[in-house]
């Protein structure tokens, strides 16, 4: 019972997530990407979300950005406890997707261009192969979530000790969140980079697929406004709407991610079990 194919392709799958992982942690290409990665995210802490942050707990400042946009729009963004998430909030909600798209980019590409898949198959199942990396390029983004939500702690608290306990609270829903956010992102870029022959190419390819559907549901949306709806399926529809959410009301477009994830999920599965690698 033991050794049963299913226990042998979840421990195969663990293992590929957990190299993954240790590849982007001690390669040295990945550890120039991290550290370029935590430059980039050391300069917007310490410039716009510390320096918006300030402004945000300004009454007049609050009263001018509702009279432009709307108490509707950004009310919730002043009810926030602690100013610097409820900044990060907003920039991480569309900077993350950006970095997973380039993160996960190189899921199989590589693999493909190496020639690599072949003896890759002949020591596990694709569907091994195939959610163990999904499952490795979401813990990896996951570290990087958490260590930039808590180093966006540690600026709140530096103003105010006071914070601590509501920041780690507002931290901690504010990482699930980006997460759930992330997964349909990481899925797409799997099943593109078993097609493409390059991270390149799977990039490039992501880029002209979000602006050709998005294009595409704004002309539909525009002249048969009966089937809005069909804004869901693209990854991140969802975003916008989430800026003016906090607490636990933001996993309200929770369900719209997951089921994204799921149906890329299967559709990849398909893909990387009928492809000729």
């Amino acid at each position: 019972m033991e050794n049963s194919p299913h226990n042998n392709n979840l421990r195969n799958t663990l293992l590929l997530a957990q190299f993954e992982v240790k590849k982007m942690l001690f390669n040295p290409r990945g550890m120039i990407a991290l550290a370029a990665f935590a430059l980039v995210w050391l300069l917007i802490l310490l410039y716009p979300v510390r320096g918006a942050s300030e402004f945000l707990l300004t009454p007049s400042y609050k009263d001018l950005i509702e009279g432009i946009f709307g108490p509707q729009v950004v009310g919730e963004l002043f009810k926030w406890s602690v100013a610097e998430l409820a900044i990060y909030w907003i920039a991480s909600l569309y900077l993350f997707p950006l970095f997973s798209i380039f993160i996960a980019a190189d899921q199989f590409s590589s693999d493909k261009a190496r020639g690599t898949f072949r003896f890759l198959t002949l020591r596990t199942s694709r569907d091994s192969i195939f959610f163990g990396r999904f499952i490795g390029y979401m813990i990896i983004q996951t570290m990087l979530v958490s260590l930039t939500v808590l180093a966006t702690i540690v600026l709140a608290v530096s103003r105010e000790t006071t914070l601590l306990i509501p920041a780690l609270t507002s931290g901690l829903m504010v990482t699930v969140n980006l997460i759930i956010v992330l997964l349909p992102y990481t899925a797409l870029m799997a099943i593109l980079s078993l097609y493409a022959n390059s991270a390149r190419q799977a990039t490039i390819y992501a880029i002209l697929i979000w602006a050709a559907m998005s294009i595409t549901i704004g002309i539909i949306n525009n002249f048969l406004p009966i089937i809005s709806e069909l804004k869901w399926i693209l990854p991140g529809s969802q975003i916008s709407l989430m800026i003016n959410t906090q607490g636990l009301a933001s996993f309200a477009y929770a369900p719209v991610a997951l089921l994204q994830t799921a149906v890329l999920l299967l559709l990849g599965r398909m893909y990387i079990k009928r492809s000729a690698l």
